[in-house]
């Protein structure tokens, strides 16, 4: 009878695990295009829901800004409507498939991570969704009303400020998303700490320098010249520097080993 330690025993099994987690080049990029196309699904969901409210995100939600700046809006292409309403609902799917990106996101960059630190992608998913759509709500309710009524009140009252729906619509989507990309800063922080080339140090080394190109974002992002409403988008970029300090922190590859 041949009796085995526990050690022994444990050894194998790391190395069983080892074999299984190790994957070859052509099995990451099939493990990718299978990630892809669950993304991309999510997406085509999100647009078919997004299609069914269409009236609503239109005309209640994003002509709401233009009708509070008291913008006239005009189409000047034919189909124009028709291709705005399908811009819309594509990329509305695109900011309610969100969650369903960041998972596979994360999923397939999961492997790299411990085996205590994979239970914690459902919360990753979950903080880094929160962050770009809180993005998205502050683009749409802080810089947006400062930038229509920016556009609309510049200039002189001999020339009469309509505006194409087109372009309109790409200052709306420009702003919210890229707001939500701004936003994503501490997630940002997180993975870049994860693989060993942010750590807090540096970033309070240059804690001064973020803050003066946070302050000059906020004057190229914010129109005209109201310190408020750069103060305004100030704010929240410096609390979420702070934010990814903390992040790098906790999350940095030397606190980690």
């Amino acid at each position: 009878m041949v009796f085995v330690s526990s050690e022994e025993i444990i050894s194998e099994e790391k190395e069983v695990d080892t074999s299984e987690s190790e994957m070859t080049f052509l099995e990451h990029l099939e493990e990718f295009r299978w990630r892809v196309i669950y993304s991309l699904i999510g997406i085509v969901i999100a647009t078919v829901v997004a299609w069914v409210f269409i009236d609503f995100l239109v005309e209640k939600v994003l002509l709401l800004p233009a009708s509070e700046a008291k913008i006239q809006l005009q189409n000047l292409k034919p189909f124009g409507q028709l291709f705005i309403y399908l811009q819309v609902a594509f990329i509305a799917g695109f900011i309610l498939s969100i969650p369903n990106f960041f998972y596979h996101f994360w999923k397939f960059i999961s492997p790299a991570l411990k085996s205590s630190e994979k239970k914690y992608v459902v919360w990753i998913v979950l903080f880094s969704s929160i962050c770009f759509l809180t993005g998205i709500v502050f683009a749409y309710y802080v810089m947006l009303p400062f930038t229509l009524k920016f556009a609309a009140q510049f200039g002189t009252e001999i020339i009469e400020n309509n505006f194409s729906i087109d372009e309109y619509f790409s200052i709306i989507f420009s702003v919210m998303l890229a707001a939500g990309l701004v936003f994503e800063l501490p997630m940002l922080s997180f993975f870049l700490s994860k693989i060993g080339i942010l750590n807090p140090s540096i970033m309070r080394r240059f804690r001064r320098h973020s803050i003066v190109t946070i302050m000059i974002l906020s004057a190229i992002l914010t129109p005209g010249t109201d310190p408020v409403a750069q103060v305004l988008l100030a704010i929240p970029l410096v609390l979420l520097y702070e934010i990814s300090i903390f992040v790098s922190k906790i999350f940095s590859k030397k606190s980690i080993e």
